[in-house]
């Protein structure tokens, strides 16, 4: 079990995927994110939503994502948040997001 103080910790924030490339060098088949956090600044994230998902429909689209963890190194790429979705039955990720347009960089709470 975590403490409330644990879990305010992590950093929530919503932001919009602004580029989407191809990322052939993953292990399991994933896009390379650009993100755009408003203030808080673009980062960028691997993602392994590549079967559900077609990157021309994900610019543009708002996400929820971690952006407090340590950079993780992913092959020759550098994940700098962690955007967040859930499993289906499948085991596909489906994401996480606003049900209405909020500003970018917005907490979650």
């Amino acid at each position: 079990m975590i403490t409330w103080e644990d879990f305010a910790k992590i950093e929530l924030k919503a932001g919009t995927i602004i580029e989407v490339d191809d990322f052939p060098k993953a292990k399991k088949p994933a896009y390379k994110l650009k993100i755009d956090f408003g203030a808080f600044g673009i980062k960028q994230s691997s993602a392994q939503i590549t079967d559900r998902y077609r990157k021309e429909e994900l610019i543009g689209k708002q996400i929820i994502a971690v952006v407090n963890f340590s950079p993780k190194q992913i092959a020759d790429f550098l994940s700098e948040c962690l955007v967040l979705g859930v499993y289906d039955e499948n085991k596909q990720v489906i994401l996480l997001r606003p049900d209405q347009q909020v500003s970018n960089g917005q907490p979650i709470g």
